[in-house]
């Protein structure tokens, strides 16, 4: 393995000689699903069918996420091209690198670190709000004050709290241990899905006449289902968690793609599933009457009573801790690239000496989140909903670089092509990724659509930008420092063979094993 010898000097700037850090590949293919899986579902399937029910009905949030899923399967075809060209940790950051130069790499990482920071926060917030249903003697303690109508526990604040001290710790002891935590959690997950649904289905209280009407009253059957398609990009996101890993998969990088369908069809399945079983179990228009805490929760308790509540409790815990973790590897790869490359502080590209895991990037992302619980739920979900915005820019500047990658079949050969980009039907898919993922951004931003951002949410948007926008100007200069080449070395792991001549980019698509010079870590 590369060996760190320091960020660099006093600005920052790499050495002649300097060796690039490099992570180390213990991710195993069922690992890398469980990622991709485990947080691309969350809390939301668990927590949220009801909200999903009263704008969609059943059928229509049902078919929403089915659409939504294909659609990010069409993305997703970008993602296994590139990850197999570019297998460096980043993902997105350094495609847009490669496609379009530093001040694009920026801004797509710039706002994928709010994005997947927010997730994290928002799924400890998210087991604080299962414990004030679950545990309401402990977590509904302490009243501290209330913001945006939301009121704020002591008892919610220090369960949060512990959880994201916890992931962070795990995720600092090495990528082994939560990799391998990562799958059981989604194993367990999956089971108590399965078992609600069949449950819910054999009960005799459970019925699928409960469903009707299948759509809202009053409400367009397209418009409806569309307002569910809107939100696939927070839906799903997690698969693109996965390219963010790739520098430490102990497997072929082209394998991933097919990892990311089988996630994303098993979160498309699972989402339907939790919606089925939420609308079977009560009529769901007297469900949605009361403006439940937890609809789900009071639909499984009304007909199993505690045991309901018991095996719900559970399958949503596993949800949550699966975001929790998932994004903790994906935000803390993502600073680690940008520090390796000297657009955040250099201090961010460092690994820990023993564990060779990005251990500050772990820790300022627990240190941030830690303040999101005193600010209460509400005021978070502003954020969460803006940072759609990042996570849509991403795949869509993931899709344009393929488009740029991918060559119409029987075209000249360039220099530079790396195999397997011959493929018109690939090319066709990747502009057919940028206008989805243009179509998502425009669903978000544009005043009319049913999708549209609040205030709050565009505010803080807005707010985001402006200190993207300072900080890039802050670092403008010593990032002016480094050369084309030596940031294609630090972010894409490839070197110039002359001054302004650049070889292809390195592929590892036989990296099947991890190379001699270069042992997994079993800690």
């Amino acid at each position: 393995m590369e060996t760190v010898t320091g960020p660099g000097d006093a600005a920052g700037v790499p050495q002649q000689g300097e060796k690039r850090a490099q992570l180390s590949r213990t991710l195993k293919p069922s690992w890398v699903w469980a990622i991709a899986l485990g947080s691309a579902v969350g809390w939301g399937a668990f927590v949220l069918p009801t909200d999903w029910i009263a704008t969609a009905g059943p059928l229509g949030a049902i078919l929403g996420f089915l659409i939504g899923g294909l659609l990010m399967i069409v993305i997703a075809v970008s993602y296994g091209f590139l990850i197999r060209t570019f297998p460096v940790s980043g993902g997105e950051f350094a495609y847009a690198h490669a496609g379009f130069g530093r001040r694009h790499a920026f801004l797509c990482g710039w706002f994928l670190t709010l994005g997947y920071t927010c997730i994290v926060a928002l799924n400890a917030s998210a087991l604080a709000l299962l414990s004030r249903y679950v545990l309401p003697q402990v977590a509904e303690r302490g009243l501290l004050y209330e913001i945006a109508g939301w009121k704020v526990y002591l008892g919610e604040v220090l369960i949060a709290s512990a959880a994201l001290v916890v992931f962070a710790v795990l995720n600092i002891r090495g990528a082994t241990a939560s990799g391998r935590l990562q799958f059981i959690f989604c194993l367990v997950m999956l089971a108590g899905v399965a078992a609600i649904l069949i449950s819910v289905l054999i009960h005799p209280g459970g019925q699928l006449s409960n469903v009707a009407p299948l759509f809202p009253t009053g409400v367009p059957p397209w418009t409806a289902v569309l307002a569910i398609v809107a939100i696939a990009p927070w839906a799903y996101v997690g698969f693109d968690n996965v390219p963010q890993a790739a520098e430490e998969f102990d497997f072929a990088p082209k394998k991933a793609f097919r990892l990311i369908v089988l996630a994303i069809l098993a979160a498309a399945l699972l989402y339907a599933a939790m919606i089925l079983a939420t609308a079977s179990a009560t009529p769901w228009q007297r469900l949605i009457a009361g403006e439940p805490l937890w609809g789900t929760g009071d639909a499984m308790s009304g007909l199993f009573g505690g045991i309901g509540i018991m095996l719900l409790a559970l399958s949503v815990s596993m949800g949550i801790c699966t975001g929790l973790n998932g994004f903790y590897v994906a935000a803390s790869r993502l600073l680690f690239a940008m520090g390796r490359s000297r657009m955040i502080p250099a201090a961010f590209g460092v690994l820990h000496p023993r564990r060779r895991t990005p251990y500050l990037g772990i820790a300022f992302v627990c240190a941030l989140c830690l303040v999101a619980p005193w600010f209460g739920r509400q005021a978070l979900l502003w954020v969460v909903d803006m940072s759609a915005v990042g996570v849509t820019i991403a795949y869509t500047y993931t899709c344009l670089v393929a488009f740029k990658q991918f060559r119409w079949s029987g075209s000249a050969v360039r220099d530079g092509d790396v195999p397997g980009c011959e493929s018109s039907g690939k090319k066709v898919l990747s502009l057919l990724g940028a206008v989805v993922g243009a179509t998502f951004l425009g669903l978000l931003l544009i005043p009319a659509s049913p999708a549209a951002l609040g205030p709050e949410s565009l505010t803080a948007l807005l707010v985001w930008t402006a200190l993207g926008l300072i900080f890039y100007i802050l670092r403008r200069k010593e990032n002016a420092r480094l050369s084309d080449a030596q940031l294609d070395y630090l972010i894409l792991g490839r070197k110039t063979a002359a001054p302004g001549v650049q070889d292809p980019p390195v592929l590892r698509e036989h990296a099947a094993e991890p190379a001699a010079a270069e042992p997994v870590r079993t800690e």
